[in-house]
Order: structure tokens, then sequence, then C-alpha cells
């Protein structure tokens, strides 16, 4: 039999199995093509969750810049309150100053016998106790170490007794207020 002779039952097996073949090529297209679809379609939906995610990031990130601004702005104004009220003290602490220097020269002037002394004595300390209260140091005595950022050179001499760079006299005590200096002391540096 040569080909175009084939008898009908034949082709119509070939056909069959062509168009069996074509319909599940198509049927492989078709889900080729769902899968295609449903493959594309939770990509759409991560984007949107992807969008909303980072949208609450970013929302999370200024709410904790946002806080930590605060935070600052807090601890900023607690700072300036301190200092204010230290710059205060100061400040009221410097105009009384003038006073402890005459207590101090009213009772080196005093003599032993003089009725007063005693009252002036109580002035002194009453008025040594309400600075330590306050927080005030007094500072520059004979014998110590010449600090220049403490001490307010005012003179210069030469002494056997006194090793160098120290303090020979002091003309006025210096004050401070914890590490801020309200006044330096004035004193007499020996052996510079």
């Amino acid at each position: 039999m040569s080909k175009c002779s084939k008898p009908k039952d034949e082709e119509i097996k070939e056909t069959t199995e062509e168009t069996a073949e074509e319909v599940e090529t198509s049927k492989e297209v078709e889900t080729a093509e769902e899968v295609t679809e449903t493959a594309e379609a939770p990509p759409a939906e991560k984007t949107e969750c992807e969008k909303l995610t980072e949208e609450l990031k970013a929302q999370k990130d200024s709410y904790l810049r946002l806080a930590a601004e605060y935070d600052n702005y807090r601890k900023r104004t607690q700072q300036e309150k301190l200092s204010i009220y230290a710059d205060a003290t100061a400040k009221a602490v410097e105009e009384l100053l003038p006073l402890a220097d005459s207590v101090t020269a009213a009772l080196t002037n005093t003599s032993d016998d003089d009725p007063h002394k005693e009252g002036i004595e109580l002035i002194g300390n009453q008025l040594k106790k309400s600075l330590e209260k306050l927080g005030v140091e007094a500072f520059g005595e004979t014998g110590d170490t010449f600090d220049p950022t403490l001490h307010n050179a005012i003179s210069r001499t030469d002494s056997e007794e006194l090793p160098a760079n120290s303090i020979a006299m002091v003309f006025q005590k210096g004050y401070k207020l914890k590490d801020k200096i309200i006044r330096p002391a004035m004193v007499q540096v020996a052996n510079c």
C-alpha cells in the first residue's frame, strides 16, 4: 500500500491522534497561561502589601525620630533651667561678696577686747554657712599652688620659705559655685 492508499480507519486514527495531541498542547498552553496569570496575581498583591509595609516603616521611623527629638528637647530645657538657676545664684552671690569681704576685714581689724568682735564673728559664721548651703566655696589660701585659672596674680615676691609658684599673700579671697568661678582670688605669687 502506498501512502496515499491508507485505509480510512488508519487515517481516522491518525487524525484522532493528531487532534488529541493538539488538544493536549492547547491544554498545556491554557494551563501555562493560567499559571502565568496566577503567578502574576500574587506579585500585584505583594507590591500592595510591600507598599503598606514600607509606609508603616516610614511612619514608625518618623515616630521614633519625633520621640527622640522630644527627648532631646526635654533634656536640653532641663539643662537650661539648671544653668539659669546656677547663673542666678552666682549673680546673687557676687552681690554678697563685698559683704563677706567687709566682715573679714572687720574681724582682722578688731582687737580681742572689743565688745563687737563676738557679734561680727557670729555674722561672719552665719554668712559662711549661707554660702555653703548655696554650694559656694572660698579658695585662695597662703601656701597653695598658683593656678592662673583660679587666681589673679597682682604682684610677685621672692621667698626662701615658700616653694616656686605658690601663693605668698591673699589680698582678696576667691569664690566658686561648683565648677563656675564667681570671682578669682587676688594673690601675690612667690618665686615665679
